[in-house]
Formats: C-alpha cells, structure tokens, sequence
C-alpha cells in the first residue's frame, strides 16, 4: 500500500466524495472556522476518518509549503495497473473501444488533468509507459479531482508493442501530431479507437508513429503552433465522443 499526503479543501473533498476508504487520517487547522472547511471535517468525521488538530506550522511542513487551506490527509494512491490487466480488460469488454495513450507524459498536471478528461468523455483507461513517465502522484490526484480512482491507468513495458497488440484486437491507433495532412474535424473517427498523445515538447517517438494506424492534427489558426498535451487530448477526445454521440 503506497501512502501518500494530499492538501488543500478541493482535494480533500474529492477524496471524500470518490475514495473515503482510502482516507487513513487527516490533520486539520485548530483556528480556521470558515463554513466550507467546517463541512468537509463533518463528512470526515461521519465516515469515521480520525482528525488531529494541528498550527499552521504543523500544516505546512506535512503539506511541504504547499497551499493547504487549512488540512492534509494520508490517504492511499490509487494502484497503477498491469499490461496483464490492461489486456483482460480488452478481451472481455463489451463497450466499443475508446483508450486514451500518453507517450512519455511527464507532467503531472498533464497526466491529473487527461484522467479527468478521461472520465467525463467516457474513455474507459489510459495507457502510460512504464519509463521516462508519471505514474500517481498526489499532485496527479489532486489536479484529477476524483478521476484517479474512476479511470484505471495501465503501465506498460513497451508502448510499441501494446499498440501492435491492440490493433490486432480490432482497435484503430489514431496519433496526434501536427504534421498530419488532416485534422480531427475531416476525420470520420467513430470506431474502436486508441488516441496517442505525445510527450510535451517531443511528441510521439518514432517507433510509437510508426504502429499508428494513421496520423491527425488540430486545425491551428492562430500564431501558437501546439497546445499543451492535456488540452489538445481534450479538444480530440471530444470530437471522438461528438462523432459517437451524432
């Protein structure tokens, strides 16, 4: 069991709502009285999680100068899951397939900000490399908001491989990259389908290029020439369930 400290009254109220179970203790502030933080003690307290009070200076060396508002809870991370896993999950699923992949994502923020994507577009898991990437962190979990725990992530060996193995399980790899001669909108991607999304700054790999059924780009109008990967993989994600939906 990997135990870890999540701070601040979002993340601790999204660990009440999605995980309370995984909730070990908290510590909170013994002079705030504002009614949001008032509230989240009570639900803690109703699920029977035991609370210590503790000064600010307690607070901020749990929480490591981070914004606190006030408390910190230990709470368990939610586990990573195996390529084992990822392929029982594939072979026995009776959805159409819709898998977000991430090459070599090593921002948190990226990672906590694609599984909230992930569970609001019905993305049922996302695919990470085991090396030179995030796994769960607190900070993936808090910027997440609760999806750490409804969208399982796999961690596999060889990227190049898996895909080579989905595709031979009928799912179409589509890779974003912004070289792509036709952009997601031309696309008809209505099919069992696993987005890539590259690494930040770097993209995919070639190898990772190279399984990809075929290539797509975000129409870019302005001066910037990318997104940040999290929200490009939110603007394609949500054309994938448009075109689903319609």
């Amino acid at each position: 069991m990997s135990l870890a400290k999540i701070f601040g009254v979002h993340a601790a109220q999204s660990a009440l709502d999605y995980s309370p179970k995984k909730v070990q203790q908290g510590w909170v502030d013994q002079k705030r009285q504002d009614e949001r933080l008032q509230g989240l003690i009570k639900g803690l307290k109703s699920k029977g999680i035991r609370l210590e009070k503790a000064d600010k200076r307690k607070l901020d060396g749990l929480s490591k100068g981070g914004n606190h508002q006030g408390i910190v809870l230990e709470v368990e991370m939610p586990a990573m899951r195996s390529e084992q896993d990822l392929k029982a999950v594939v072979e026995s699923d009776k959805q159409v397939p819709f898998w977000l992949i991430l090459d070599h994502v090593q921002d948190p923020q990226n990672l906590g900000a694609c599984l909230r994507i992930a569970d609001a577009a019905g993305v049922q898991g996302v695919i990470v490399t085991k090396d030179q990437a995030v796994g769960i962190t607190p900070t993936v979990c808090k910027v997440a908001s609760g999806a750490a725990e409804t969208v399982p992530v796999y961690q596999v060996t060889n990227l190049s491989r898996t895909m080579e193995w989905l595709k031979e399980q009928n799912i179409w790899i589509a890779g974003a990259a912004g070289e792509a001669e036709k952009n997601i909108y031309e696309m008809d991607v209505n099919m069992p389908i696993a987005l890539v999304m590259g690494a930040e700054e770097k993209g995919m790999r070639r190898l990772t290029r190279e399984q990809c059924d075929f290539l797509v780009k975000i129409p870019m109008k302005g001066s910037v020439d990318s997104l940040n990967v999290s929200v490009a993989a939110g603007v394609m994600v949500y054309e994938i369930l448009r075109q689903r939906m319609g």
